[in-house]
């Protein structure tokens, strides 16, 4: 993890700790510098990416404020359904419908630059919260990446978490979000009519190196989730919420 990362993530720990509390200023650059063993340089990207998030303001020439807002997601969180519902207190789970070697067709080659025809893993689960479906997830590996996947537990929980544990390093994701009309498969495993409206998420995530790790696609029930972006000079964040059906 760049070291910027690394401090980013420290100091958003301590903001959701409560250690400066909600309007609290954060210590000068060369403080946290000093604290944490690296440059101001440092300090200074760590902040940026804490600004993009919102997490604090950008005033120029002022120590930075903690800003008063709920507790955001971090990267693992975003990538992963599971480490996203765990950190809402829900009980995350799932099952695979169907997994298996095939051929690449030409949008999941281009995601994951691999030629057209190339075989790729496919997985196919339904992803619930507390026992209730509110998610169809299709995953597409290349190869190398889709045989750790092959050989995983039908019932494991999260394939981010355990592709970690292989030293497999998620650095970078990009996300569309937009709707799409329920498929046969989407209506029996979440229980809605064939033809409704679902909200897709697509996501292809890629290594330090830029290497396509995976290219999913996963569609929602209505009312179950919704996704927030925060824009900024530095970034654009995403963020993704639960949301309860009326």
């Amino acid at each position: 993890m760049a070291r910027y990362r690394d401090l980013a993530a420290r100091v958003r720990a301590d903001v959701l700790r409560g250690e400066y509390g909600e309007g609290g200023r954060l210590p000068s650059e060369e403080a946290l510098a000093a604290a944490h063993g690296v440059s101001r340089g440092t300090v200074r990207q760590a902040l940026a990416m804490l600004r993009a998030e919102g997490v604090v303001t950008s005033r120029r020439g002022t120590r930075r404020v903690v800003l008063e807002q709920p507790r955001l997601q971090s990267f693992g969180e975003l990538l992963s359904f599971t480490r996203w519902a765990r950190s809402l207190g829900e009980e995350p789970g799932g099952s695979v419908v169907a997994a298996g070697w095939r051929e690449a067709d030409a949008v999941e080659a281009g995601q994951l630059r691999v030629p057209p025809g190339e075989s790729v893993f496919a997985v196919l689960r339904c992803r619930t919260l507390g026992s209730a479906p509110v998610m169809v997830e299709r995953t597409v590996y290349p190869g190398p990446i889709g045989e750790l996947v092959a050989a995983m537990p039908a019932d494991a929980v999260s394939v981010t978490e355990l592709l970690e544990a292989h030293g497999l390093v998620l650095a970078d994701a990009d996300h569309t979000v937009d709707l799409v009309l329920a498929d046969p498969d989407d209506a029996r495993l979440l229980g809605c009519p064939p033809g409704s409206a679902l909200l897709r998420e697509r996501r292809r995530t890629t290594d330090p190196t830029g290497a396509p790790v995976e290219w999913s696609e996963d569609r929602y029930l209505p009312g179950t989730v919704a996704f927030t972006v925060h824009n900024s000079l530095a970034t654009t964040a995403l963020s993704r919420r639960r949301q309860t059906a009326s």
